[in-house]
């Protein structure tokens, strides 16, 4: 009897997900270990030095920092949901676009506009994520209702949140990263940016 049965394997299958995942969760075992120093010097971006190389690895690096187990689960929990898919759709090189350019524009606004609050987490890349992902339908001269909701329903809740609640929760830096995610995916979804 010959039987043609296919083993199961496991694949990478979102190259950029996985190692955005995997890179989050080696910044908390080193924050761990070094009592939080590393996520202090290399993974949360606040004001300092122009002068100072780590300066310019925390507007790109704190998006891999988290405040603790419970801040990464809920941030990678909704990154392994969303993020496969739209690396499927898009491509790695996007993906990996879109996450650099909402650490670097959040990065940046935090460091200009408060100078005196320390920011990390993947939560702007989630939302970017969400938005993107809301997207995904669009076509010339159409937006799609779905893209409309989740912007009320998540921006809304956002500025809701941040005049009515005070917490250790960057509003702004979900807004930034939804607009980030929107407005690529504007731009990828009229195909001027190459899905590789």
């Amino acid at each position: 009897m010959n039987y043609n049965s296919k083993k199961l394997q496991l694949t990478f299958n979102s190259p950029v997900i996985l190692g955005f995942t995997i890179a989050c969760f080696a910044v908390l075992l080193l924050d761990i270990v070094t009592g939080g120093f590393a996520t202090n010097a290399c993974f949360s971006v606040y004001r300092s030095s122009l002068l100072s190389p780590l300066t310019y690895v925390r507007f790109f690096g704190h998006v891999l920092g988290h405040a603790g187990w419970e801040h990464f689960i809920g941030n990678i929990m909704m990154i392994l949901v969303v993020g496969p898919l739209l690396e499927e759709k898009y491509g790695s090189s996007n993906i990996l676009f879109v996450i650099l350019a909402t650490a670097l524009i959040t990065g940046l606004i935090n460091f200009i506009f408060f100078p005196h609050l320390q920011l990390l987490g993947a939560s702007g890349v989630v939302f970017a994520l969400i938005l993107l992902s809301s997207i995904t339908s669009f076509k010339e001269g159409k937006i799609p209702v779905t893209f409309l909701l989740v912007a009320c329903i998540y921006i809304g809740q956002q500025v809701y949140d941040g005049i009515f609640i005070k917490d250790n929760v960057s509003n702004l830096t979900h807004i930034i990263g939804g607009a980030v995610g929107s407005s690529l995916g504007f731009i990828m979804n009229k195909d001027k940016m190459n899905r590789y």
